[in-house]
């Protein structure tokens, strides 16, 4: 079974959600026949390459809120993302154009190492004191990832390289009817929306694996937090 996940790497709950799903994968029992492929999906695809903002003053802008009202914001996220097991920073995080790193994993996707780069640009960008918007800490995490350091290198510097992939994933996102991140795809049978608890997982994969075949896309699951096509990510609904 495929599972596809389109994400972020800006979006705080395709970091938490990432983590849930695993969890669930974890628990299921054909999880050594599930491949996991990662698709890309940009929040803010109209920025700029270099422009950045404090992640702080990017809430307090588009909400309309005070710096303390965004700090609580942050604060509440990560809440959940500690919930998990996950390292979360509230202050100094900035926020950019995500194009580069969505090349730099399909790089990564051919070269066997995509999981691993993602996971490493998850942690840097909302635990670490490392910005995913520069181009020698990409190409850092790149090489811990495993990727060759003169390719990874070579793709960052040619702005079309993998550029028809990531914009081929966000068309396939949206023809399957995706405006918010985290989006879970199994089979292309059912989809899940949002960092759902990792228990929504565990039964959407066992409902994928069991209702086969099927023809058309169903979404399961309740509602859950996720950021949106405009880069607008909810809290959890109470």
């Amino acid at each position: 079974m495929r599972v596809e996940i389109w994400s972020d790497i800006a979006c705080p709950w395709c970091y938490i959600g990432k983590a849930r799903f695993e969890k669930g994968l974890a628990e299921f029992a054909h999880r050594d026949e599930v491949e996991v492929v990662h698709r890309s999906f940009e929040l803010d695809p109209s920025r700029a390459k270099g422009d950045t903002a404090l992640v702080i003053d990017m809430l307090a802008e588009k909400y309309g809120r005070s710096r303390e009202e965004a700090a609580s914001m942050e604060a509440n996220v990560a809440a959940n993302a500690q919930a998990e097991g996950l390292g979360y920073r509230t202050e100094g995080r900035d926020h950019g154009s995500t194009f580069d790193l969505h090349r730099l994993l399909h790089l990564a996707k051919a070269r066997g190492r995509q999981d691993e780069l993602l996971t490493l640009a998850y942690r840097a960008n909302f635990a670490e004191e490392r910005s995913v918007f520069d181009d020698e800490v990409l190409l850092a995490l790149g090489a811990e990832a495993g990727l060759d350091a003169d390719e990874a290198r070579t793709v960052l510097a040619d702005p079309e390289a993998y550029a028809d992939d990531v914009r081929t994933d966000e068309r396939e996102a949206a023809e399957l009817g995706a405006n918010a991140v985290p989006f879970f795809v199994f089979d292309r049978r059912y989809g899940i929306s949002g960092g759902q608890p990792s228990e929504a997982f565990v039964q959407a994969l066992e409902q994928a694996w069991k209702d086969r075949p099927a023809t058309a896309l169903t979404t399961v699951g309740g509602d859950a937090a996720a950021c949106d096509a405009d880069g607008a990510c909810e809290l959890p609904r109470s």
